[in-house]
């Protein structure tokens, strides 16, 4: 599969994910609403680790910037 994160995509993922859970730890969010919302960070955290959602498949969304190529010389 190819990458289709870009940095930024990666890195907002990852803060979300962190926020819930300091939320989480401190007590904010409980029962079921932790369960979900525990489920959607470890989500975010492995899709941002492998650079990969596979959400954006199906929509052929990327939001990683191709490295640019010289030109042939």
């Amino acid at each position: 599969m190819k990458k289709n994160m870009g940095t930024a995509d990666r890195v907002i993922r990852t803060v979300i994910a962190l926020a819930i859970v300091v939320l989480y730890l401190m007590g904010q969010i409980s029962g079921t609403l932790a369960i979900i919302l525990g489920i959607v960070a470890l989500a975010f955290l492995v899709t941002s680790a492998a650079a990969r959602c596979p959400s954006y498949l199906p929509f052929s969304i990327s939001t990683r910037k191709e490295p640019s190529t010289p030109p042939p010389a």
